[in-house]
């Protein structure tokens, strides 16, 4: 083993050689050798090795696996010196090997020596952005779990803060083509990190591209199987895959096929959903996801059978006015309990596709179950301007500050939500029956669309609560209004609703075996 002055030697016969060091392949070999040493000597060689890499070819392998053990030495700050230097051997054919490399040492648990990995593999990028991606994908797809889960995050966080000059077509489409191999066996959390690197490549921006996204989309989501309403996993599945899809959908890319999958399978298992999601309403889930995607959806073919099992399903959240005893007063003992964040979904639904077909109410329905519908809105729209006037006179002259506490965002929602009913329901009550009013749904943010069907998203926030509630809260923080019951119950104290974060990740299970992957060191 060679001494620190040694190293120092041959150091200076292969510095003073300059161009022609390549001839002292003795000096070099004592080098490699230093990896053997001691602390001191480990260090030199962690530095000297790639110094004089380039001008010994045919002895990369041997410099490169000597490199290789100081990155796994016990001493770390040997470990973040070998690190350090790994991009010197990134050259020609040893690069993707570099970056596979690299893949691997991100399972460190030492944080300045991943930021050290994160540094070299973004250097790297910018020599071969392909080579580069090819170590990472080999890894992601037959890495160890803790370098895979890593590799999908660093892509997912890094990739948006390369130039365009690094992420060209050529590598987008590269992207693409493996992140497809990736999606044939992921969990639920890793498929919306691709999503997010997907949806993030300038190629996908376009019309064509988002189609594509969301044709990925539907693969994952599995959509020519039987629905399982009681099967935890294939609703969690659908779920999650809906919401990547929703933010693709304009009016040149359509939601029909989704849309049409929740009519036929999901709305009439609606009571029977489950999931492994603790304190996820999923009924109000699925149907805020349906009323999202119903103004994207384009011809259907079984629209009359699907607006009607919409119909239906709305009708169960319409009850008919209780029956009057004699004397004037309720004959129950319960008033019905009118759920208007479903009925706002459903409402919703109901008018966006109704809208291509308008005479389903009057040409559709038999007379008896029109009258027994525009009885039940009747009914729900009395109840609605109880609740529209009280609400207004619980925010009277509140703002900024004052409308910035829970209990009054609640309110504002309400209001929001309750408003956005009684729109719809005028437009029903028209003769013939009116599809032209446009709300904005309680849970979205005031929207914004260019020509580039690109959508801004805007929060407001009003002053005024009788003339326009503010947005509701964001996606992750939504709630939901449930009424007092009775049929105009002045307590307003008895908002309730639930707080529910986002619907990814925490699952322990995935959607795929991806079992039988290789294992260990694959340098």
């Amino acid at each position: 083993m060679p001494t620190v002055e040694e190293l120092y030697r041959n150091y200076g016969i292969l510095a003073d050689a300059t161009e022609t060091a390549g001839q002292h392949k003795d000096a070099y070999q004592v080098i490699l050798d230093g990896v053997k040493g001691g602390a001191k000597e480990k260090r030199l060689a962690a530095q000297f090795i790639p110094k004089f890499f380039k001008h010994f070819p045919e002895l990369a392998d041997s410099a490169i696996n000597a490199q290789l053990d100081l990155c796994e030495d016990e001493d770390v700050s040997i470990r973040r010196q070998a690190i350090k230097e790994l991009p010197q051997f990134a050259t020609g054919d040893n690069l993707p090997r570099v970056a596979d490399i690299l893949t691997q040492l991100l399972q460190s648990d030492d944080s300045a020596e991943f930021n050290l990995v994160n540094n070299a593999l973004l250097s790297i990028f910018k020599m071969d952005a392909k080579g580069t991606l090819g170590g990472l994908f080999s890894q992601i797809l037959q890495g160890e779990d803790i370098v895979r889960e890593r590799a999908i995050k660093f892509l997912s966080t890094k990739l948006k803060t390369l130039p365009e000059e690094v992420l060209t077509k050529e590598v987008e489409e590269f992207i693409l083509t493996e992140s497809k191999k990736v999606l044939e066996d992921v969990t639920g959390e890793e498929f919306v990190l691709f999503m997010k690197i997907l949806s993030g490549l300038k190629s996908l921006q376009t019309v064509s591209g988002r189609q594509q996204l969301v044709e990925l989309v539907a693969e994952q989501a599995d959509l020519e199987q039987t629905f399982n309403p009681s099967d935890p996993d294939c609703v969690d599945r659908l779920l999650q895959c809906t919401r990547q899809a929703v933010p693709l959908f304009s009016k040149n890319v359509h939601s029909t096929r989704f849309v049409t999958y929740f009519c036929e399978h999901v709305l009439p298992n609606l009571s029977s959903l489950t999931t492994p999601v603790e304190g996820l309403d999923i009924q109000l889930e699925v149907l805020k996801l349906l009323a999202e995607m119903s103004s994207f959806c384009g011809d259907m073919e079984k629209l009359e059978s699907n607006l009607k099992k919409l119909f239906d399903k709305l009708l169960e959240y319409m009850p008919l006015p209780p029956e009057e005893a004699e004397n004037g007063e309720n004959a129950g003992n319960e008033e019905p309990k009118l759920q208007f964040s479903y009925v706002e979904c459903l409402l919703y639904s109901f008018h966006q596709l109704g809208r291509k077909l308008p005479d389903f109410l009057t040409a559709k329905l038999n007379a008896e179950k029109l009258k027994d519908f525009k009885i039940r809105l009747q009914y729900f729209a009395r109840g609605l301007q109880v609740y529209i006037r009280q609400l207004r006179l619980a925010l009277q002259g509140k703002t900024g500050e004052a409308l910035k506490t829970e209990e009054n965002k609640i309110k504002v929602v309400a209001l929001k939500i309750t408003n956005n009913i009684n729109v719809l329901i005028k437009d029903l009550f028209h003769i013939p029956p009116s599809y032209k009013s446009t709300v904005t749904l309680s849970w979205k943010p005031v929207q914004k669309t260019d020509a580039g069907q690109k959508r801004a998203n805007e929060d407001t926030t009003s002053s005024s609560p009788p003339k326009k509630a503010a947005a509701g809260p964001k996606r992750d923080a939504r709630q939901i209004y449930n009424p007092p019951s009775g049929k105009y119950s002045s307590n307003l104290g008895s908002f309730s609703y639930e707080q529910r974060g986002g619907f990814r990740g925490g699952r322990g299970r995935g959607w795929g075996g991806r079992g039988n992957r290789s294992r260990g060191r694959i340098y």
